[in-house]
């Protein structure tokens, strides 16, 4: 038989045990992360599908499943795309993509990767921006987020009803323009600029509301723009124009993750997943043109030539941007320069 000492003993040691364990799983589970990625576009979209979600599951691995990163695409937790940077603010979501454009003032400086024939190719213009932005403004527009990721898109060009090309084709069409940028463009030329997210782009032009839109072609067949309009003006040398994204975090929620899952981010975000970014964007440019081929719709391509007269008459949005910084006390015509070497040195 036990003795009443020795089963004490043994249900002690049980105890001991038992609670022992607890802490242990209690300590595991602590060290457990669930975060929530919000963005615009549906989950099938080349972004999410090619970019947030590849850099997703690479986080998830590499945290050994100790980082759950939980998806919300098409705006599921609430709100419009302009408010998307505030949620990263706030803590509504832990992390976001967004279009920096879609709060035009906010962050001035990062305009000018958006001005009008600035980017040569996406991966070049995506390093220069991941640089001036470590360098102009990590610590001063974005103080109040982490960010992960900042680059372009492909080159942003023309999708109309009626054919586009010449800058005089666009007098009284309504188009959506993208940026701030974009749309001074569209207003010079004589166009009626029209501000929406993009998911708003179907509605607009089934509705009637816009007779065109700016956008890259890899986002036009989640939007179906290929079947809502049947001419695309692409141009020769640098593009028309690009928008500038960011990929951000809660500066708290990032701050709260223990040293070796800060790492595991750390060592996927910055300068290498910008370019990886930027690139795949630009790399899916090719498949979804070939939709719009198949249809047989009308694709204008601006030979080097034509294209210089766009250039030229696009002379006055720099001269009008450059004076509007000035105004804010930002040397405009430096920042031009900046990102025009950087672009220039990275192209390959």
């Amino acid at each position: 038989m036990i003795s009443r000492r020795n089963l004490l003993n043994v249900v002690g040691a049980a105890a001991v045990t038992a609670m022992s364990t607890a802490i242990a799983a209690t300590s595991a589970t602590a060290q457990d992360v669930t975060l929530k990625l919000h963005q615009f576009l549906p989950a099938q979209a080349n972004v999410p599908k090619l970019i947030l979600d590849v850099w997703a599951d690479k986080i998830e691995a590499e945290s050994d499943g100790r980082i759950k990163i939980d998806r919300y695409p098409s705006m599921q937790l609430g709100g419009r795309p302009p408010e998307l940077m505030d949620q990263a603010v706030d803590g509504v979501a832990d992390i976001v993509w967004t279009v920096v454009g879609y709060t035009p003032g906010r962050f001035p400086g990062t305009e000018v990767f958006e001005l009008p024939f600035m980017m040569t190719n996406a991966r070049a213009a995506s390093r220069a921006f991941w640089e001036m932005f470590e360098k102009h403004w990590k610590d001063t527009d974005f103080q109040d987020v982490h960010i992960l990721g900042a680059w372009v898109h492909g080159p942003g060009m023309f999708h109309t009803k009626d054919p586009v090309a010449t800058p005089e084709d666009l007098r009284g069409m309504k188009i959506r323009g993208g940026s701030r940028s974009v749309n001074s463009l569209l207003s010079e030329l004589g166009a009626t600029p029209v501000g929406m997210p993009v998911p708003a782009i179907p509605e607009g032009l089934s509705k009637g509301v816009i007779d065109g839109t700016t956008i890259p072609w890899e986002v036009t067949p989640a939007l179906k723009v290929p079947e809502l309009v049947k001419n695309h003006t692409e141009f020769t040398g640098n593009a028309l124009y690009v928008l500038t994204f960011v990929l951000a975090m809660n500066k708290d929620k990032y701050e709260s993750l223990p040293d070796d899952l800060k790492k595991v981010i750390d060592d996927n975000s910055g300068l290498e997943f910008s370019v990886f970014a930027g690139g795949t964007q630009a790399d899916s440019d090719g498949p979804a043109r070939q939709i719009a081929v198949d249809m047989g719709n009308n694709i204008i391509t601006l030979d080097a030539e034509q294209t210089a007269i766009w250039k030229d008459a696009s002379q006055p949005i720099y001269d009008e941007w450059v004076a509007d910084m000035d105004g804010k006390g930002i040397d405009g015509q430096a920042l031009i320069d900046e990102a025009r070497s950087l672009i220039e040195q990275y192209t390959e």
